[in-house]
């Protein structure tokens, strides 16, 4: 039998039923085939009993960490938190930090390897290979020093004894300035990355954050 005759006889088969299959249609099961039930050869080495799985380590019995706190600009911060569990999280961490230098959390951002990480992460998750045994983070503190002395104020007006002579209403109030201020800041490599770790958080993208960053810096300069 050629091809062209094999084709013809199938056509003319198919055109003997129906084209589609009607919505009530039902399969007597005892039209199909008779197929034997297949089973599955003996094994012929048996199966391995399960192993027991190691006890899970207990609570508290993980080695502590030493967390390092630095800020490269003002206000000028260099914490150690010693004996934390590897699983506390960056918000515990900005709570120490706020507790002994009373910054408030919401201007607080904490970098690692000069990228901010978020509040839920753990300190286990952020450690750089299984043999280090601390975490260094990066403090950028939004508003800078100017920051630290309205949170130092605040903290200092609360603990004022009721007694004590306030000052007097039009009197000047003079802070002195620490450190570079003004348009001296904004030559500092510093602040451009403090600024680049600000916008990566903000705009979630490193490429686009560094791009914003040369935009900002080369107008500066240019101007």
């Amino acid at each position: 039998m050629t091809e062209v005759s094999f084709a013809r006889t199938f056509l003319s088969a198919l055109d003997s039923k129906p084209a589609k299959i009607s919505a009530d249609h039902v399969e007597d099961p005892r039209s199909y085939p008779s197929r034997p039930p297949y089973i599955l050869p003996r094994q012929q080495k048996p199966f391995n009993p399960p192993t027991a799985s190691p006890p899970s380590s207990i609570p508290g019995s993980e080695p502590s960490l030493t967390v390092t706190l630095k800020s490269l600009r003002n206000p000028p911060l260099d914490l150690r938190l010693a004996s934390q569990p590897p699983t506390a999280s960056v918000l515990d961490i900005k709570h120490a930090v706020a507790q002994r230098t009373g910054l408030p959390l919401d201007k607080m951002r904490l970098l690692v390897r000069k990228k901010p990480v978020a509040d839920s992460k753990i300190l286990r998750d952020l450690l750089g290979g299984p043999e280090e045994r601390g975490v260094e983070f990066t403090v950028m503190v939004l508003g800078g020093a100017a920051t630290l002395a309205a949170a130092t104020g605040a903290g200092g007006a609360a603990d004022k004894p009721a007694g004590e002579e306030e000052v007097a209403a039009g009197g000047e109030d003079k802070h002195v300035a620490v450190g570079l201020s003004g348009t001296d800041v904004l030559r500092t490599d510093e602040f451009w990355t403090d600024l680049g770790g600000f916008l990566q958080q903000r705009i979630r993208d490193e490429k686009a954050a560094g791009e914003v960053v040369g935009v900002f810096r080369g107008a500066w300069e240019r101007r």
